[in-house]
């Protein structure tokens, strides 16, 4: 088969990259990253040092003129999360109206404005999506796949915790297929009862085996205009009407929380750990043993805010040192660095407790060793990326299974 063509969008150092041009069907024909208020792109700089600078734009993608993008046959992108992320309280989530959120938009004036657009989209996003913002849960994706209707494409989605599927990271994440009415795809998808493509033969089920967990599916339409989806969408619903599992095709809704169905071998933590000698910089001296232990520790105490105001606040304790024999939790984007975290993961060493490096953070995203080590980033940087980044192997298995059904069709 011909390789897909690809436009990646929102590459960061370019995991989608990675995982689509490992099966040897998919070539990447431009690229963009760009990080809004960052004087050095370090993101950018990674991904031109591993994949060259031919074809790759380090500017705002909203202000790229769309001629200047190549036809391709699949735009690819984890567009920007900061707005749904679990680093941000819901009620902080501004969704597509956040300073990031809005770059939705670029995607859309791209697939709207090119003659020949895109046939297939592979696009990622926080599991958050299907229920932002707090005051219309849903309301979101709801536009997101509206839009995506207008312009001729069925959509079908999935939230996968790649560690269900027996990767080294416990890492949930919206993705989500679109199939232009063009393709072969699209026809086949439409003659499919939606339960059959959801189980059964849609691109993400095939990858990533399910089971329900209720005979029942949620079906509903969404008719309306963008503008009145903004201002009415589940206005008074406390519930996102989106499970984890669904399919939209011709304004209809359907959606259903499924399970995940793996026998496989399962990556832990200890698996992916260096086995030589780890520098000084990542081991914590026993006098910094007491803060982390705080942090990581259940609390019930009485705190006062910068108002004067004092409240009652209580969290639960975690599991410290990280258990290893088990897939890791989710990195963070501030998992680098000494200073004592809650979030940070610490694991159990014969030589004391330790943080992880770079190169295992790379592992828990199944990026190649050292795939981010650059003069001139730092090692608080390289983590950054990985908290950014996507498990590898999640767009690995569906590009696989889609480059497949498109050979088919």
């Amino acid at each position: 088969m011909k390789k897909l063509k690809v436009i990646e969008l929102f590459a960061g150092v370019g995991g989608f990259r990675l995982g689509l041009e490992d099966s040897d069907n998919y070539k990447v024909v431009w690229s963009n990253q760009w990080e809004p208020s960052t004087k050095t792109q370090h993101a950018s700089l990674v991904y031109e040092a591993r994949f060259g600078k031919q074809n790759h734009s380090n500017m705002d993608i909203s202000e790229v003129e769309t001629k200047v993008i190549p036809d391709a046959d699949i735009l690819v992108g984890g567009f920007p999360c900061q707005d749904y992320s679990v680093a941000t309280t819901l009620q902080n989530s501004k969704g597509l109206i956040g300073k990031k959120g809005v770059l939705w938009w670029s995607i859309h004036k791209i697939l709207s404005e090119k003659k020949n657009p895109p046939k297939y989209l592979f696009l990622e996003n926080v599991d958050r999506l299907l229920k932002s913002p707090s005051n219309q849960r849903g309301r979101d994706f709801a536009i997101m796949l509206k839009s995506l209707d207008d312009l001729g494409y069925a959509v079908e989605w999935r939230v996968i915790n790649a560690a269900d599927y027996g990767m080294p990271q416990r890492r949930r994440r919206i993705f989500f297929l679109g199939y232009h009415k063009s393709t072969p795809l699209y026809k086949l998808f439409k003659s499919i009862k939606p339960t059959e493509w959801i189980f059964d033969s849609g691109i993400i089920s095939s990858a990533f085996p399910i089971t329900n967990t209720s005979t029942r599916i949620d079906s509903f339409t969404i008719n309306d205009d963008l503008v009145s989806l903004s201002e009415k969408f589940n206005v008074d619903g406390n519930l996102s009407p989106f499970q984890n599992t669904g399919v939209f095709i011709n304004g209809q809704v359907q959606t259903t929380k499924t399970l995940p169905s793996f026998g496989g071998k399962r990556t832990v933590l200890s698996d992916i750990l260096e086995k030589g000698k780890i520098p000084d910089e990542f081991y914590i001296t026993e006098d910094q043993h007491e803060k982390w232990e705080y942090l990581k520790g259940a609390k019930k105490e009485i705190r006062t805010a910068k108002t004067g105001f004092s409240y009652n606040y209580s969290e639960g304790s975690m599991i410290f040192p990280d258990a290893l024999d088990n897939a890791s939790r989710t990195i963070i984007t501030g998992e680098g660095g000494k200073s004592p975290s809650r979030f940070k993961h610490v694991v159990q060493t014969k030589k004391g407790l330790r943080r992880l490096t770079p190169l295992e953070l790379e592992r828990l995203n199944m990026f190649p060793d050292n795939h981010t080590a650059l003069d001139g980033i730092s090692n608080t940087k390289r983590a950054f990326f990985m908290g950014n980044a996507l498990v590898v192997g999640v767009v690995q298995k569906i590009g696989q299974v889609l480059a497949k059904k498109i050979g088919e069709s």
